[in-house]
C-alpha cells in the first residue's frame, strides 16, 4: 500500500472546511426541516408530525405579514437591478478600455460605496429623498440604494473580462468589412456573454436578499428581507420557516437557471470553435 503523504496541514484545512460547510448549511437545513412540521408543530424541535400545512398557509390570508406582496416586490426589484447592473457594467467596461480624462478618479468613486457601511448609505439616501420632498419607495430610493451595492461588483467583473479580451477578434471582424456595431454584436458580445450572465446573477442575488440598504429606503411597503425580519417578532408558527424554504428554493432556482444558461452558451461556442 502507498503511504499517505498528506501532511497535518491538509487535515487542518479539511477540518476547517468541514466546519465552514456545517456553519453555512446547518442553520439552513434546520429551517428546511422545521418547515415540514405537523399542523400542531412549533418553532423548535422535536418535530410534531410531518405535513405541508405551513406551505399551504403561505397562500392563505395572514393576520400578520404580506408574503405575496413582499415577494413580488423583491422579485421585481431584483430584476430591475439585474438589468441595470448588466447594461451599466457593460458600458463602463467598454468605456474604460480606451481610457479618458478623469477615468481613475471615476473608477475609485464608483467602487467607494463598497467600503461605506450599508446602513449609512441607506440612511443618507432616505434623508436625501426626505429633504427634496420625494417619497421613498422600493422602486425608486431602494432601487438606487441597491445599485450602489451591485454596480461596483459588476464593473469590477467587466474590467477583469476586458483586461483578458484580445482586440484581435474585433480587428479581424473589421478587416472582413464589419462595422464597429457589427463587430460588437457578432463578435464581442457572444464571447463575453457568459460573464454578463454572471454579472446579472450577481446583481439579482445581491438585491434579492439585501436588508441594510433597503431598511431606510423601502418606504411604506416592505421587500421580502424586511418582511421576514418583521415577522420574526410576531409570527409564532412554522409558516416563517416555510417562507424561508420557498425563498431559498427560488434563489437556488435562479442560480441553476443561470448556470444552465452559461453551460448552453459554452456548448454553442464549442460548436462554433470559439475558445
Amino acid at each position: 500500500m502507498q503511504a499517505d503523504k498528506r501532511g497535518p496541514g491538509f487535515y487542518v484545512l479539511a477540518a476547517f472546511f468541514g466546519l465552514f460547510v456545517l456553519f453555512l448549511y446547518g442553520p439552513l437545513s434546520t429551517i428546511l426541516i422545521l418547515a415540514f412540521q405537523g399542523p400542531n408543530g412549533g418553532l423548535t424541535f422535536p418535530m410534531n408530525g410531518v405535513s405541508l400545512r405551513w406551505f399551504a398557509n403561505l397562500f392563505e390570508q395572514q393576520a400578520v405579514g404580506d408574503f405575496g406582496g413582499s415577494f413580488s416586490r423583491s422579485l421585481i426589484l431584483g430584476l430591475m437591478v439585474m438589468a441595470t447592473t448588466v447594461v451599466v457594467s457593460l458600458l463602463a467596461g467598454l468605456a474604460f478600455r480606451r481610457g479618458f480624462l478623469g477615468s481613475t478618479a471615476l473608477f475609485y468613486l464608483a467602487i467607494s460605496s463598497l467600503v461605506v457601511p450599508s446602513i449609512l448609505i441607506s440612511l443618507g439616501i432616505g434623508l436625501a429623498f426626505q429633504i427634496f420632498g420625494l417619497e421613498s419607495a422600493w422602486y425608486s430610493s431602494a432601487f438606487g440604494a441597491h445599485l450602489t451595492w451591485t454596480l461596483p461588483f459588476g464593473v469590477l467583473i467587466m474590467f477583469a473580462v476586458f483586461n483578458r479580451f484580445s482586440p484581435a477578434y474585433e480587428e479581424a471582424a473589421r478587416d472582413l468589412g464589419a462595422s464597429n456595431w457589427q463587430a460588437f454584436a457578432y463578435v464581442v458580445l457572444p464571447i463575453i456573454l457568459p460573464s454578463l450572465v454572471g454579472v446579472g446573477l450577481f446583481g439579482f442575488t445581491l438585491s434579492y436578499d439585501e436588508f441594510a440598504r433597503t431598511l431606510m429606503t423601502a418606504g411604506s411597503f416592505n421587500t421580502l428581507p424586511l418582511e421576514i425580519y418583521g415577522m420574526t417578532t410576531n409570527v409564532t408558527t412554522p409558516v416563517l420557516y416555510a417562507l424561508g424554504a420557498v425563498t431559498t428554493l427560488v434563489s437556488f432556482g435562479v442560480i441553476g437557471a443561470a448556470l444552465a444558461g452559461v453551460a448552453l452558451i459554452a456548448r454553442q461556442r464549442r460548436k462554433l470553435g470559439v475558445s
